[in-house]
């Protein structure tokens, strides 16, 4: 089956923070209210605006899949180099499964190529062991120590 990819809309919202609301995780940290928190609609309008972002929707025959943000960022390490850093990865539960997680990230891993980037990271919390094993597998490596400082 063919995925299609495109960026999100203002349209897309809704869905896409329930789709980040539905796991362990985000149902303790996202807000499903409706109205849409005014917060989700500032992020979305920062990230559409900044020319080295992507929020992408996933979809199958106009279902949504998945979604999944891409952020290509300068270095002056290697050389100049860039980075794409993939950040909430989410695929809905419908259709999990089914090879779309692989599918998604080599549209991802490609799309950083065409960027000219070097490097491809993501961080995944240490709650999520089955997400880990999944980017193990596709050849992802723990090489540093990630930290966070909580603001």
């Amino acid at each position: 089956m063919i995925l299609t990819y495109r960026s999100a809309t203002p349209g897309d919202l809704k869905s896409l923070v329930s789709l980040l609301s539905n796991d362990p995780l985000g149902s303790q940290r996202e807000d499903v209210s409706i109205p849409l928190n005014e917060g989700y609609i500032s992020a979305f309008n920062a990230i559409n605006a900044d020319p080295n972002n992507e929020l992408l929707v996933v979809e199958l025959e106009g279902a949504l899949v998945g979604m999944l943000q891409l952020t290509f960022i300068p270095y002056l390490t290697h050389v100049g180099g860039w980075r794409c850093l993939i950040e909430g990865v989410r695929v809905h539960e419908d259709f999990r499964g089914r090879g779309f997680g692989e599918q998604m990230f080599e549209y991802a891993i490609k799309q950083a190529k065409e960027k000219g980037c070097h490097l491809v990271q993501l961080t995944s919390d240490k709650q999520r062991p089955d997400a880990i094993r999944f980017y193990e597998k596709l050849g992802f490596k723990a090489t540093h120590q990630g930290l966070k400082l909580v603001l």
